[in-house]
């Protein structure tokens, strides 16, 4: 009788536990991936009754499922438009918040056979590169930023992001400050009317056919570069200086940030300062400002901290930067406001 009696109190205290348990559902985007990931497991492992479950889908999947209430939170690489707020507001009936996470580069990698060394572009190359422009590795346009590189004549394959996505943003908002013809014809968004090329879900994507293509082109986050050892270029920065995506060229490009707006929701590509790489960026936990379910609110707020004291550690080995000190106390105060 009393083996029943322990076995009837061992399946109702784990029947306890699974109903006391706490599931957050997120989606968005593929840039911050990496970390994210690393973020819920570890946080998962320190409050096992805490399970964050992330899609990455890509920025413009996270602010859509945000709007339609198919998950708690969303991820995008690019801050939500006053548009965007306004329809969760309608229909959910909450304000959201643009929460910094970390900061990322966004870099041009490439598969050019024959070349071992670092190729280097300007701004206005890699724009007419995607505006279709430029279609050979030995355009003199390319030999001329890259002096003494015996380029060879193949062709170049343009790749692209097909989803909606930061990383296009960030590319795309670089390339509109720096050549006016792509601003004019193309502009920046998550969603692009591409003027060449292929597209490839995902940053997953993009790296797996830059890979497989001799003379594809791509733009991809730094991570996903380093993970699959994919060569990528230097880019000619604000200051004239040629700089390739690190953790140190990104925190550089934060630095250059005087002034965090309030709602967060700021540009930092093309940065001024030699050592800033010039398509960095933020990337955003899309956060609901008020909660019906008391539970999850406070999982939310309670992760949102946990990031801020042990998560942000955990971005340099991962070659995320972390947040300024400057930007990571404004986020604190920011969290304290969740309801």
């Amino acid at each position: 009788m009393s083996r029943i009696i322990k076995l009837l109190i061992c399946l109702a205290t784990l029947a306890a536990s699974a109903a006391a348990a706490t599931n957050l559902n997120g989606a968005g985007a593929t840039f911050p991936n990496p970390i994210y990931q690393k973020w819920f497991s570890e946080y998962h492992h320190a409050h096992p009754d805490v399970q964050i479950n992330y899609q990455s889908l890509g920025s413009g999947a996270g602010i859509r499922q945000l709007t339609e209430g198919t998950v708690d939170f969303g991820a995008s690489d690019m801050p939500m438009k006053d548009e965007q707020l306004a329809e969760v507001k309608a229909k959910r009936g909450f304000d959201t918040f643009n929460i910094p996470t970390v900061l990322g580069a966004v870099v041009p990698a490439y598969n050019v056979p024959g070349i071992s060394t670092d190729l280097k572009f300007t701004g206005p190359l890699l724009a007419d590169i995607y505006l279709g422009k430029i279609k050979k590795w030995d355009d003199p346009a390319i030999a001329k930023v890259n002096p003494g590189v015996k380029l060879p004549s193949v062709d170049i394959v343009v790749v692209h992001r097909s989803d909606a996505s930061g990383t296009s943003f960030i590319f795309a908002d670089y390339l509109s400050k720096v050549s006016p013809e792509w601003k004019d014809k193309v502009g920046a968004n998550t969603a692009l009317s591409w003027p060449t090329g292929m597209g490839q879900k995902g940053n997953e994507g993009v790296s797996g056919m830059i890979r497989q293509i001799d003379g594809a082109i791509g733009y991809i986050e730094l991570i996903y570069a380093l993970q699959n050892k994919i060569a990528f270029g230097a880019v000619q920065n604000a200051d004239g200086k040629f700089v390739k995506g690190s953790l140190d060229s990104v925190t550089a490009a934060a630095a250059s940030l005087k002034d965090m707006p309030p709602d967060f929701r700021v540009s930092i590509t093309n940065a001024g300062g030699a050592n800033s790489y010039p398509i960095s960026s933020f990337t955003y936990l899309l956060i609901p400002a008020r909660w019906s379910d008391a539970g999850k609110r406070a999982a939310m707020v309670d992760f949102m901290t946990w990031v801020l004291r042990s998560g942000e550690g955990m971005a340099k080995d991962l070659d995320y930067a972390p947040l300024p000190k400057s930007v990571a106390d404004k986020v604190r105060d920011r969290i304290k406001q969740v309801q």
